[in-house]
């Protein structure tokens, strides 16, 4: 386990409501990795809270599809297979490419400055290369292109499925060799926006998905390998 694996109290929330929060994100991250067994009592005195607090986590993290529940072993982080990994982009391409479309008809002026100041700021990410903030300025870019749709049952559905998608987009993103392309493959979904051109937007963003698939599969065989 990471040593920066902290609560971060907030006097808003309640207290199982935050040790969740953190473990959830350190999933979501990799600080806690896949197949990484969840032990109450460590993560408790390693958090400093009480053991009641982390099973109702766990609990919750199963629900999500982030803890997997194992006999005889207990709670670990779910892996990354390439079941749910495809399970979940099939949706996120299908979802993205009806986002783009309607963001052609449906984005204001403000929205496609917000837009172009998103794929700047991606990009200033990238040339410092913290992946955190390479993955956040990714999130806020898409969310843009969402919000721009006006659709709130799409928003919904997006918002629903973002924790999954996060997880899958943060191991793409850990790749270095893809910045370049993602850089260059938001510029295209950007453009056909700005040009209200539905057709290409939409394949744009489908190739977005199309190449994050490709390279998490390679990942995942390639972690097979070393464990055989």
């Amino acid at each position: 386990m990471q040593d920066n694996l902290q609560v971060k109290m907030d006097e808003f929330l309640p207290l199982r409501d935050v040790v969740f929060n953190t473990l959830r994100q350190a999933i979501l991250t990799g600080e806690l990795k896949p197949g990484e067994r969840l032990m109450e009592i460590h993560l408790a005195n390693r958090l400093g809270v009480s053991r009641t607090p982390i099973r109702e986590a766990i609990r919750k993290l199963e629900l999500e599809g982030l803890v997997t529940m194992i006999p005889r072993r207990g709670a670990e982080v779910a892996q990354i297979t390439e079941k749910s990994m495809i399970d979940v982009l099939e949706v996120r391409r299908a979802v993205d490419a009806l986002c783009a479309e309607l963001a052609c008809d449906r984005i204001t002026e403000e929205g496609l400055e917000q837009l172009a100041s998103a794929c700047e700021k991606f990009e200033c990410a990238v040339a410092e290369g913290d992946v955190k903030k390479i993955a956040k300025a990714d999130v806020e870019l898409h969310d843009i292109i969402l919000e721009a749709t006006g659709n709130q049952r799409l928003i919904q559905l997006v918002n629903n499925l973002s924790e999954q998608m996060y997880r899958y987009r943060f191991e793409y993103i850990k790749d270095r060799t893809q910045h370049k392309r993602l850089i260059e493959e938001h510029r295209v979904i950007y453009d056909s926006i700005l040009r209200k051109d539905k057709e290409t937007a939409s394949h744009a963003a489908k190739v977005h998905i199309d190449n994050q698939e490709k390279a998490i599969l390679k990942q995942i065989q390639l972690e097979r390998s070393k464990r055989q």
